[in-house]
């Protein structure tokens, strides 16, 4: 099958909807299938052989982030060359509402159009404004797919229709089978996220830290991401700032090692969040999660059987729960087990294998409306009347 996907987001920009779409891409070639990947892309940046690129993007402030987005005359000339040189069995457009490639590609795009929604924003009111101008692009999606329940109840709340739901996917095994880092180890906590984002709550973790730190004085946070080192311990005191051992970008093997080392991982998110990749890999390299209630989150947690949570935006409720989970290694143990067991519906087996079915069904009835439509040109033709 000739697979062509439109990534929204810049490439060289890091983000949860890129690394799925990586993963979802690497995962069909893997089965041998013809993938292409559009991306926004500056000019210096390394690109797998799959992806092409759309040109540079610029920052656009969406969903609570400044997301880098590509849009306008010049990136939909490169939207119409791409699909024509692709000639797709089913093209497949990740957020075909941001103002972006995806909509774009909506716009050109004839045959078969899957459609996955990753955005949780129930209150979206530029969602609902740009409704009139989205709603002709809308319509020639064959099938919908959303990461969650949650951005399934955005898309219906804002755009009608439905989705199924099918939700991010991981490589259990990648996770899994890394090799613990030693100076990672020792009662250590870990973040991954950025740095300069309050919705990824950095903040919040470093304002609970003195009360973690005075009960757990052999306690260090781990904290892999980009942004402003020095701002992010502006507020905690001096004695406690080398207890924070800042990373900086990690690569995917290091991101394993390090959730494979932690004795606990803290996702203090504060909203924004339709899924919780980063969930699904800690739960993977088997580190215990201790996770804000976004509602996303708690889904991702299987209920909070899977990980423990606390109030979002709650410091000290954050600083209690870590404190406790950090004395009680049986807990932390329990937690590794069942967060273990739970992720595997969340293997690219599984979540890759759902996503062909999509692509395999409308394939299957655009195939059927065009035989359907040369067997009634046929008749007209030969003035036959249907059976």
């Amino acid at each position: 099958m000739r697979i062509g996907i439109v990534c929204p987001y810049s490439w060289d920009v890091p983000g949860g909807v890129q690394f799925h779409i990586r993963d979802l891409a690497e995962y069909f070639i893997r089965l041998g299938h013809d993938v292409s990947v559009l991306a926004p892309a500056d000019d210096d940046t390394p690109l797998p052989p799959y992806v092409v690129s759309a040109g540079r993007a610029v920052p656009v402030p969406y969903n609570g982030s400044v997301a880098r987005l590509n849009f306008g005359f010049l990136s939909a000339a490169r939207v119409r060359r791409w699909l024509h040189e692709g000639a797709f069995d089913v093209v497949h457009i990740h957020e075909p509402t941001s103002p972006s490639l995806g909509l774009l590609t909506c716009w050109a795009a004839s045959g078969p159009i899957v459609a996955t929604f990753h955005t949780s924003n129930p209150r979206s009111r530029a969602m609902i404004a740009a409704y009139s101008i989205l709603q002709a692009a809308l319509e020639k999606i064959s099938a919908r797919i959303a990461v969650s329940e949650y951005a399934r109840r955005t898309l219906v709340e804002h755009l009608g229709g439905d989705a199924v739901v099918i939700p991010n996917g991981v490589d259990v095994d990648f996770f899994a089978e890394a090799e613990p880092k030693p100076e990672w180890q020792g009662e250590t906590i870990g973040f991954i996220g950025r740095i300069d984002e309050p919705r990824k709550g950095l903040p919040v973790l470093m304002e609970a830290l003195p009360k973690i730190l005075a009960a757990r004085p052999g306690a260090r946070l781990l904290v892999a991401g980009r942004g402003d080192e020095e701002a992010a311990v502006e507020d905690l005191p001096k004695e406690l700032r080398s207890r924070v051992e800042f990373l900086g970008m990690i690569s995917d093997e290091d991101k394993a090692r390090f959730l494979r080392s932690i004795d606990l991982y803290v996702a203090p998110n504060t909203g924004g969040e339709s899924f919780g990749i980063i969930l699904v890999e800690a739960m993977s390299a088997g580190a215990p999660v201790l996770a804000s209630d976004l509602d996303a989150f708690v889904q991702v947690l299987d209920q909070g059987e899977a990980g423990e949570v606390f109030a979002n935006e709650d410091a000290d409720a954050l600083a209690e729960a870590a404190v406790r989970l950090l004395a009680d290694p049986a807990r932390r143990a329990e937690l590794r087990d069942r967060g273990s067991a739970h992720v595997r519906r969340f293997d690219w087996s599984t979540v890759g294998a759902d996503i062909l079915s999509v692509y395999e069904t409308v394939t299957a009835g655009a195939a059927a409306v065009a035989a359907d439509e040369r067997a009634t040109g046929l008749r007209a033709r030969f003035g036959l009347a249907r059976d």
